[in-house]
């Protein structure tokens, strides 16, 4: 029987691959985020950019008598210190541009391959749920996330995903 509680490892797993002909997320990869974690810390790393994942629904469906399957709704909070960018005045619009562009490059990797939309075979389908099959990304107002300590643009973003089916 498959298991719920490593599905955001498989997740981040996949956010974190590179060299696939998908954009690479993390720095360390030629991306624009620091780091690409499951779960989010306690405090808050101030300076770094940050994909903390996480899931915010886990639903289990029955069907054809005995097969069930796994359905996950993941969330990412999407952390962009600002002096994230290497940039020239005017800072604060180059930053919401870095942002945006970084937020952009994640989504394509979201979409994943035209031909495969499973991550890698880690799950069944993702961003493809009939009903839901969107990716969705929210964005705190910049004015107000500027003037906190630290200063930082702020966003979620949601994605379905469904898990490999079983016999039960």
């Amino acid at each position: 029987m498959p298991t719920t509680s490593d599905a955001v490892d498989r997740e981040v797993a996949w956010l974190t691959t590179s060299g696939d002909g998908l954009p690479a997320l993390l720095k360390a990869a030629g991306g624009p985020w620091d780091i690409c974690q499951a779960y989010g810390p306690r405090t808050q790393t101030a300076r770094k950019s940050g994909i903390y994942l996480l899931r915010s629904s886990l639903t289990e469906v029955r069907f054809n008598n005995h097969r069930k399957m796994d359905s996950y709704d993941f969330r990412a909070k999407l952390w962009w210190p600002i002096g994230s960018t290497t940039v020239t005045a005017p800072i604060w619009e180059q930053e919401q541009r870095g942002f945006d562009a970084a937020i952009d490059l994640l989504i394509q990797r979201l979409r994943g391959l035209p031909q495969d939309h499973t991550h890698g075979g880690r799950f069944l389908t993702v961003g493809e749920t009939p009903g839901n099959g969107r990716i969705t990304v929210r964005f705190e107002d910049p004015e107000r996330t500027a003037n906190a300590n630290p200063a930082a643009l702020i966003a979620e973003a949601f994605w379905p995903a469904d898990d490999n089916d079983f016999t039960a």
